[in-house]
């Protein structure tokens, strides 16, 4: 089953997916996981919310109100084993600190990986709680964000990284 819940950030819309697969071990909703966290224009038709969705949501509205630095929510995002690790290693950032694209691709023991970390970071289908906003030039620049460079900017000064 798939759940959805839109919620308006200071930075637009964003719309929380979830998805619990229906099966034998996990009738009852265990296993249940954010699969998407995406920045819209305008919510279209939604499917239900649930209990982790909304847990999401209260997540996300604490994180913009600076009461909320690490998250704790279930994750499932779809992806090779490559972006796989790269989300991993987003994961461990710590909130109100950058790093490079070469940071990345160190962590996960990948040196000359560079431009392919710079593509699973662009990948990232849960925004903001996968934090790949905190992905830099290694010249301090700016650069890559799916959801455009002032949402990145934004998001790094909320935290005190910009």
């Amino acid at each position: 089953m798939i759940f959805q819940q839109a919620i308006v950030s200071p930075l637009g819309p964003l719309i929380i997916t979830s998805r619990r697969d229906l099966n034998e071990r996990n009738i009852k909703g265990v296993g249940e996981a954010i699969t998407a966290i995406d920045f819209v224009a305008e919510p279209d038709a939604l499917a239900a919310p649930s209990a982790l969705t909304e847990q999401a949501a209260k997540q996300l509205e604490a994180y913009f109100a600076g009461q909320l630095t690490q998250f704790d929510l279930p994750l499932a995002a779809a992806g090779t084993e490559f972006k796989q690790q790269v989300w991993q290693a987003l994961c461990t950032i710590p909130y109100g600190t950058t790093v490079s694209y070469q940071t990345i691709a160190n962590s996960i023991a990948k040196p000359k990986a560079v431009r392919a970390v710079g593509m699973a970071n662009s990948r990232n289908p849960i925004a903001i709680v996968i934090p790949c906003h905190r992905v830099i030039g290694a010249n301090g620049t700016l650069t890559g964000y799916a959801d455009g460079l002032d949402k990145k900017e934004a998001l790094l000064r909320l935290e005190g990284s910009w």
